[in-house]
């Protein structure tokens, strides 16, 4: 049994809870143009304008996606058609859980308060929230705190809101970019990397990994 026993556990949403289905929605997007080839690659350069998108000042996640959507067609000269950005963001909403988080994340919900971090929109986050079946203390989005992940503001916010330290909160995401590195950098000791083949594991931040949430569960002894 871990000795780990936080006042908080947070939460990256998108990829780390909630199955994110941007490159599924790119492929049946962009079959027409992009050949299945080069697909992956396609995917890889959407993921990377998405994070450039998301790193100078805040505006709304539907220009984020949208701008990273025309970005990359231009990158592979192929046609932006007007309607697709937001065939993305209209999207987000309906996608569900990870199939190994409802019953994990109820688990934790006996023991210990869950709080949502995630670079969402105020009219997007809690159609996902709901799916996922536990209840959360507070769900903080990067409308309210007025920035993206990775940029610490969004860290400060939430400790700020939860009237806590970083020695107070578990903090969990399968992304190292988006949150742990940014999470190490805030002196949040405790963290858990949940390893969903996103990106590689970087053991210089000091984490747990796991390979799945109930991995987790299994780690706080729950």
């Amino acid at each position: 049994m871990s000795t780990l026993n936080p006042k908080y556990i947070t939460f990256d949403c998108y990829g780390t809870l909630i199955y994110f289905q941007m490159g599924p929605t790119a492929r049946r997007v962009f079959e027409d143009r992009i050949a299945p080839e080069d697909m992956d690659q396609f995917i890889k350069d959407f993921s990377a304008y998405r994070l450039d998108e998301v790193l100078g000042d805040w505006k709304p996640y539907d220009q984020v996606v949208c701008n990273a959507v025309k970005r990359t067609c231009k990158r592979w000269g192929i046609e932006y058609r007007d309607d697709e950005g937001m065939i993305f963001y209209n999207a987000v909403p309906t996608w569900g859980p990870h199939p190994d988080v409802p019953e994990a994340l109820a688990r934790l919900a006996t023991k210990f308060k869950l709080v949502g971090l995630t670079n969402a929109m105020d009219e997007q986050i809690p159609h996902n929230i709901e799916k996922l079946g536990a209840p959360f203390h507070a769900v903080y989005t990067a409308e309210q705190v007025q920035a993206y992940k990775p940029r610490l503001q969004g860290f400060e916010y939430m400790l700020e809101k939860l009237g806590c330290g970083p020695e107070d909160v578990l903090h969990v995401s399968s992304s190292l970019r988006y949150d742990l590195m940014s999470a190490h950098d805030m002196g949040i000791k405790n963290k858990v990397f949940v390893n969903r083949g996103h990106e590689p594991s970087t053991p210089f931040y000091e984490y747990h990994e796991v390979s799945d949430l109930s991995g987790l569960a299994d780690l706080l002894g729950v």
